[in-house]
């Protein structure tokens, strides 16, 4: 199957092994809780930018008769993603480069058509809203999306502060719409859903144990060194080498800290297809 990109995707991190880390980590029960009471063994099921495939994978096992097809902007993330699915023994699943804002799928295709922080990357998320829509089954398919709104820490970080900023400006200069999880119920309304079709709900990841701070300040450290944040960082005129620094300083002090707390509160919406 062949896919054509008709939008840009603006995303503004890469795939280097910092960010996967953090991307392979997500699991149906971290990252999908919401959506997991509506999944039914039968069910086929999308996945919108499934970069490593871990999400994907999670739910082909929650639907051992149907299937899961994962697609991705770029190729460079889906042999990580195929080769997740071969060690979990999972052979339901299918990985391909796909645009959504422009789905190379028939209309009523999907049970389920998921993203998970991927309308943030996009240029036109109300545009892949209505794509999502669209391949989505009437009378009982589901859109469900879930996307960060918010990042909050202990104890107070300057560094920290100056991460926060920077990505956010990144992803805005980068043509994206960061951290919209307070309004995808709006952006579903304009997509074409009523709002009575809408439900919204809200969840956290909170890292606060050791091997919690060990595993998302090591990551963050590194990706604030050697990922595309680095590269952009520099290039917008973001950041310096040494703020990029003082920044990983920063993610390292939060991260030895007994005390340190971290949590990112994430905006849920489940629109159901009539």
């Amino acid at each position: 199957m062949s896919f054509s990109t008709s939008q840009p995707i603006v995303y503004a991190q890469d795939h280097s092994p910092a960010v996967l880390q953090t991307h392979s980590w997500r699991t149906v029960a971290n990252s999908a809780s919401f959506l997991r009471p509506h999944i039914q063994p039968h069910m086929s099921i999308l996945d919108v930018g499934c970069g490593p495939g871990s999400i994907s994978v999670d739910m082909a096992k929650l639907v051992p008769q149907g299937c899961v097809v994962g697609i991705e902007y770029t190729s460079e993330p889906l042999n990580d993603a195929r080769a997740f699915a071969h060690q979990q023994g999972v052979t339901n699943t299918e990985f391909l480069v796909g645009d959504i804002h422009k789905l190379d799928f028939p209309d009523n295709a999907f049970d389920i058509v998921h993203a998970h922080q991927v309308l943030q990357h996009v240029a036109d998320p109300v545009q892949a809203l209505r794509e999502m829509k669209r391949v989505c089954k009437k009378d009982g398919g589901i859109v469900a999306v879930r996307e960060s709104a918010k990042m909050l820490w202990y104890p107070e970080s300057q560094g920290l502060e100056h991460f926060w900023e920077v990505a956010t400006h990144m992803g805005r200069l980068k043509g994206g719409n960061p951290h919209p999880g307070n309004h995808l119920h709006v952006w579903a309304q304009q997509a074409g859903f009523t709002r009575s079709q809408i439900t919204c709900s809200s969840g956290a990841w909170c890292f606060a144990s050791p091997e919690e701070r060990a595993y998302w300040g090591g990551s963050m450290e590194e990706r604030t060194l050697s990922s595309a944040f680095a590269t952009n960082a520099t290039e917008l005129n973001l950041a310096t080498q040494e703020e990029l620094k003082a920044m990983a300083k920063a993610w390292r002090l939060w991260k030895d800290d007994d005390n340190g707390w971290l949590s990112v509160l994430h905006g849920e919406i489940i629109c159901h297809k009539e």
